[in-house]
């Protein structure tokens, strides 16, 4: 008897243990799983110097217009355009009288990406330079484009997709979107690579795309710990420079790929985003007010006029004249009041306080100016 009264205690104590242990498990792992979900892949916070997309320009003609081109009398440009690509074709136009209005002079645009390879495609965009009405229907002719250096990096042609229209007659003109910009999709071929060969660095350098001291030392310390050894190192706020290791050397895209997967968690400035153009406002959660009194009006003045006509008795020597009836009210807004904004520990807790004032987002930006200028506001406030 007195084995079984000492062994089911037991029992039930090892039971409560596992439980117990099970709900700690359980609990860790949500914390541990709320952790993680506010870390950010360095892949997502760095790009590697040296990989970049390099920006493309052509100029060409397009075709096909359904009489919305250019006004060759206007735009001296498309018509000696028209004139040297006739005459590359075998026509000689020079001191003709050309009147067409189915051809343009355009921009053409484009982003070279990174590592792309001779015979592959890419998007172009279409752009009108002259008094071209639209570019619906139109038809690019092959148009090389031109990088930084000068040099041809791929050619454009193909018909333009566009997604505005215009209409117009003699009393009314509708107008939806941009008739006089238009896209190719694949439409450029390229035709000359940018040499660049990942491989053969020795030294890699990952550019913060938020600059900040902070996030630049923990990814190097992400690094470290991923690679065992000192070989990441911040050399300023947005750079972070990597000695390959030896057994990497030769095969960069897999250190990359394991590099890129590390997680921290970024860092920022506190800072307030203000656009006064639309009212919008964007506050980090890192911004934080001291205890400050807000007291928010408006004065309002209305004048409103009434002007009377008098006129003289009948038959008398007097004059009709305009007598002026002005009314000025003034109203101050009393039912405004001083309020208090504590000291705010989140950006939730500010946002309730500024709320509470009842006042909109474009008063908001006022008075979030005017706490910056007293001193209690700790971020920077930017006006875009």
């Amino acid at each position: 008897m007195s084995t079984k009264a000492r062994s089911l205690p037991m029992r039930s104590l090892m039971r409560d243990i596992a439980i117990g242990l099970g709900l700690g498990a359980l609990t860790m792992g949500m914390f541990g799983a709320q952790d993680a979900s506010a870390l950010s892949r360095i892949k997502d916070l760095a790009q590697i110097e040296g990989v970049r997309e390099n920006q493309l320009v052509g100029y060409g003609l397009v075709t096909g217009l359904n009489g919305t081109g250019d006004t060759l009398n206007n735009c001296p440009m498309t018509k000696q355009s028209l004139t040297a690509m006739m005459e590359r074709l075998g026509v000689n136009t020079r001191g003709a009288n050309m009147r067409t209005a189915n051809m343009a002079a355009v921009m053409v645009t484009a982003n070279l990406q990174a590592f792309a390879t001779q015979g592959t495609r890419l998007d172009v965009t279409v752009s009108a330079m002259c008094d071209s009405k639209s570019l619906q229907g139109a038809t690019l002719l092959a148009t090389p484009l031109l990088g930084a250096d000068g040099e041809v990096y791929a050619v454009a042609q193909g018909s333009l997709a566009i997604s505005g229209f215009a209409a117009e007659g003699d009393a009314a003109k509708v107008t939806r979107g941009v008739p006089t910009v238009g896209r190719i999709a694949n439409g450029a071929l390229i035709e000359r690579e940018v040499d660049f060969r990942l491989n053969n660095l020795q030294n890699l350098r990952l550019s913060l795309r938020n600059p900040d001291l902070t996030t630049a030392r923990r990814v190097a310390a992400a690094i470290n710990d991923f690679l065992g050894a000192d070989s990441a190192e911040p050399t300023d706020p947005s750079t972070v420079s990597v000695q390959v290791p030896r057994n990497f050397q030769g095969n960069m895209i897999r250190l990359l790929t394991e590099v890129e997967q590390l997680r921290i968690e970024p860092d920022q400035r506190a800072r307030v985003i203000v656009d006064e153009r639309s009212g919008i406002i964007v506050m980090g959660k890192d911004v934080k007010v001291s205890q400050v009194a807000v007291a928010q009006g408006n004065l309002t003045v209305t004048i409103t006029e009434a002007p009377e006509v008098s006129q003289p008795e009948p038959f008398s020597r007097g004059q009709t004249v305009v007598v002026p009836r002005t009314g000025v009210r003034v109203d101050t807004d009393d039912k405004k009041k001083l309020a208090i904004v504590k000291d705010s520990v989140s950006l939730r807790e500010l946002v309730d306080g500024l709320n509470a004032l009842g006042v909109g987002p474009r008063d908001l930006i006022s008075i979030l100016q005017a706490i910056k200028a007293s001193g209690a506001l700790q971020a920077d406030i930017e006006v875009m």
